[in-house]
């Protein structure tokens, strides 16, 4: 039936050659078009699964309270002082938000600003306030001297309270090494041009800084354009050149770096598309010259690739017709179709150039090899679509995606196989064949592997059952950063961030009905051994506060007059700064020779000395490099000594916003408590919390949910597809033992594939796990091809033309999807590489182990009769 009704196809598509060919290029030119107006992808990864799913719809309903959080730009300013961190933060937040014409919805710091500057004391811990007031206190003989002439001249001033205080015993040298240290270093680095910074807090207060006083952060809703391939390209241009433009480089001790959903997005559009071009050109390069090895004629070779491109442009357009936009996942439709759909076009070429051998005439050729090969493609189409379209109802919406216009491109392949390629054939008239494409050099081995089939079988089967232990080794990589390449800022800064527990984005979120039932479940929270902390706004009225201000207002009152005099003195002069500076450098070479002095009082005499005797621009240059700092380092201590009382009234309104949203709901957040990146760790964290608040979303939730949900889809297509595809087969073949010959082999090729996968040590991600479903529709085709062909009494397999086909168009394929592992973005790799594996072990299957598992053909008498009538003269 199925072989009359390809026939007769085959046979109009040749009698109207020209109509055929005319109506093939006007659909591909329509495709085209459509393709061209419509393209669109996206690199959102959370849009890779269902939004119908409960857990995705809270996170949907969480960023739905706080918008200002979602598609955002985060900028991580590094600076080698505080001081430079902060000056850095605030010219920047400054600078965008008066940028023109308005590209941002929003430009906030998260970690500073004024509220944080006056009251930033009043969240430090009692004995970190003691500590920090106390240092404050000892400095202020060099805060009140630097306060009231804040030039070189009153750093030289403040100097020389060191060498007195030493040689009076009210000081030791100990308390000055590091800072007077690090201060003549800096010194001397500036007068011999190199880069360099000087943390004042050394200084004031003798303590190094805290690692998060280097770091600063600002957040960035940027206007973003949807009819760009990177909606937010300018928004981050824009940020970058305005950076420079401020002086903010690695080469003024100032780094400045991009992060968040909207730079990780485009990033990694470009990361996909980076090397497309020669990778593409290489992949069509080795493509025509393994159809030229296959088909030996330039004509069918050229008669193949119209037909595929034409079948690849008309997937195109039905596909972004039938999903809008493609996925990450999606786009390597494209791979897929070349991959799989080139194999029609392969065996149909193969079986009319066998059947050109036999016949000699070309429409009796093309006609016979829509015959013959017409029910092993159809099924192999039928198969491989419903190997694809098992993923439509499962809620991994990527590869769903995928399977919808995969499964259809295979629909397309076929037709254009028995159509379009037929036409073209039949009006390009290729040259007769004057050999057959058989392997005759390959029967011995067809021989030699049914006379040992049984010895071959029992070793197969053992190594395959040895290696089932491996199984329960097989990895799967269920963070989506991984996915990512390193190698860009985004997400290199992110893998950064993830390492500091104060910055990982590892946290949970709850939406509380109100702030008082949000206090009650953070505290029950709280209790949980998994963990760390939790933040509500309540966190935001600081603790013990009536004694923190008694101790800011006693160091305020000590201080006040002090960092706060009356009159600033007047702008010394050069000369007046040369002495002063020679004053302070004869005090350190005095005490420089008294016992038990260090080597330190000598190194500052001599750089002081050294400053006084240089140029004049080499002392300004020294001023402005080190006192910038300074008088940014006093001014938040000013604005820190008159911290008022906090309450969740006075809050600012960001902060606010950030909290509660406004019909009410309060938002939780949870850390986990010991290692924030440890995936164990987080399913742990995660389960607890859900426990106890079912309603919970946030990365950790994610990551866990969407690890079941892929493999739960996984499963659920793999059952579909496997009772589909054996639905196909026993409707066709009628046999249930020719429908276990055709699925065992595909079964172990799967088997041997994962097996492989914990060897070579190549973990299951969301992006190479496509590979399976690949397998089922390029494995089941391979071995439909020799189930047919064994029932139809062929007794060399592995030496006819078949083998031929087969092999090349393994060859074909592996090219194909080859290509996708040398790709710069590490999930596309990954999924080539797969891919690549799953390709070798369908094709092992298909080709020795399935001639060996069918053994001799029912019919091979009948054959060998036919074969014999084939070649008589």
């Amino acid at each position: 039936m199925i072989e009359r009704v390809v026939s007769f196809i085959v046979d109009i598509s040749v009698r109207l050659r020209w109509a055929s060919i005319l109506l093939g290029l006007a659909l591909t030119a329509g495709s085209i078009f459509y393709v061209a107006n419509n393209f669109a992808i996206t690199t959102d990864t959370s849009q890779l699964i269902s939004s119908d799913l409960d857990w995705r719809q809270r996170e949907r309903q969480f960023d739905a309270a706080f918008p200002q959080h979602t598609d955002t730009i985060d900028i991580v300013i590094d600076g080698k002082t505080p001081e430079l961190t902060e000056a850095a933060a605030a010219s920047l937040a400054a600078a965008l938000s008066e940028s023109k014409p308005d590209p941002f919805q929003i430009v906030r710091r998260r970690d500073g600003g004024p509220f944080f500057e006056k009251n930033g004391l009043l969240y430090l811990s009692l004995p970190e306030l003691k500590e920090t007031t106390e240092g404050l206190i000892k400095a202020q003989p060099v805060l009140g001297t630097l306060a009231a002439d804040p030039t070189l001249n009153g750093l030289a001033k403040a100097l020389s309270f060191v060498p007195l205080g030493v040689k009076d015993d009210r000081a030791k040298w100990s308390d000055f090494d590091k800072p007077l240290g690090a201060l003549a270093i800096a010194i001397d680095d500036i007068m011999a041009g190199r880069e360099t910074a000087f943390p004042w807090g050394q200084l004031l207060t003798g303590g190094s800084p805290n690692p998060s006083e280097l770091r600063r952060f600002l957040e960035v809703k940027p206007v973003l354009d949807y009819s760009d391939l990177q909606p937010g390209a300018d928004a981050t241009a824009l940020i970058r050149e305005t950076a420079k433009r401020l002086g903010l480089t690695p080469e003024n001790g100032v780094r400045v770096r991009l992060t968040g959903s909207v730079p990780m997005a485009d990033e990694e559009f470009g990361t996909v598309a980076e090397g497309a071009a020669i990778n593409t050109a290489v992949t069509i390069a080795a493509v025509l010259f393994i159809l030229w090895l296959a088909l030996r004629s330039g004509r069918i070779i050229f008669a193949v690739l119209v037909s595929l491109f034409s079948g690849l442009a008309m997937t195109g357009a039905l596909g972004l017709y039938l999903v809008g936009a493609l996925n990450l996942i999606s786009v390597a439709f494209a791979v897929l179709f070349v991959g799989i759909g080139v194999d029609f076009g392969i065996q149909f070429s193969v079986r009319y150039r066998h059947e050109r051998f036999n016949k000699h005439g070309l429409r009796d050729a093309l006609i016979a090899a829509g015959k013959n090969a017409g029910k092993p493609l159809a099924l192999a189409a039928a198969a491989t679509t419903a190997g694809f379209y098992a993923f439509l109802p499962t809620d991994y919406r990527g590869v769903s995606e995928l399977g919808l216009i995969a499964g259809s491109g295979m629909i397309i392949a076929f037709l254009t196989s028995i159509t379009f390629l037929p036409a073209m054939l039949s009006v390009l008239n290729p040259p007769g064949e004057p050999h057959d494409v058989g392997y005759q050099s390959l029967a011995p081995v067809d021989r030699f592997m049914a006379r040992h089939r049984h010895g071959i079988l029992a070793l197969t089967a053992i190594g395959v059952v040895a290696g089932l232990p491996l199984l329960t080794k097989l990895e799967f990589d269920f963070n989506p950063i991984n996915l990512r390449s390193d190698k860009v800022e985004s997400v290199s800064t992110f893998n950064d961030l993830m390492r500091d527990p104060l910055t990982a984005p590892n946290t949970i979120e709850i939406l509380a009905p109100n702030l008082t039932d949000a206090k009650a479940l953070a505290a029950k929270l709280d209790k949980l051994p998994e963990v760390g902390h939790t933040v509500t706004l309540a966190s935001f009225v600081p603790d013990h506060q009536d004694e923190k201000l008694a101790i800011i207002r006693d160091a305020a009152d000590l201080l006040g007059p002090t960092i706060e005099p009356d009159e600033i003195a007047a702008t010394p002069t050069d000369a007046e700064t040369q002495t002063t500076l020679r004053d302070t450098a004869k005090a350190f070479e005095d005490v420089s020779k008294l016992p038990g002095a260090p080597p330190l009082a000598t190194h500052m005499a001599a750089t002081l000395r050294k400053l006084a005797e240089a140029p004049v621009d080499a002392r300004a240059k020294v001023e402005k490099a080190l006192l910038d700092g300074l008088k940014l380092r006093l001014a938040q201590i000013r604005s820190a000594l008159k911290a008022e009382p906090v309450t969740l009234e006075n809050l600012p309104p960001e902060i606010i916003a950030d909290w509660i949203t406004a019909d009410g709901r309060a938002r939780v957040e949870i850390g986990p408590k010991g290692d924030g990146n440890d995936n164990a760790n987080l399913r742990r964290f995660a389960s607890a919390v859900l426990a106890v608040a079912p309603e919970a979303t946030g990365v950790p939730i994610l990551i866990q949910e969407s690890a079941k949900t892929v493999v739960r889809s996984f499963i659920q297509a793999g059952l579909l597809a496997l009772v589909s595809i054996t639905i196909i087969l026993f409707v066709a073949l009628r046999r249930i033992s020719d429908v276990l010959l055709t699925l065992v082999p595909l079964l172990l090729a799967g088997v041997v594939t994962l097996e492989l996968c914990v060897l070579l040590k190549l973990p299951l991600n969301f992006a190479n796990i496509i590979a399976l479903p690949v397998l089922l529709g390029v494995g089941v085709a391979f071995k439909i091809y020799y189930v047919l062909a064994w029932r139809e009494g062929e007794t060399s397999l592995l030496a006819s033309p078949l083998t031929r086909a087969v092999m090349f168009s393994a060859m074909t394929t592996a090219v194909a999807f080859g290509s996708l592992f040398f790709s710069s973005h590490p999930g596309t790799s990954s999924m080539g590489e797969l891919l690549a594996l799953s390709l070798v072990t369908t094709l092992a299957a298909a080709v020795l182990f399935q001639p060996i598992l069918m053994g001799p053909p029912r019919n091979a008498a009948k054959h060998e009769n036919e074969k014999a009538l084939q070649t008589e003269p």
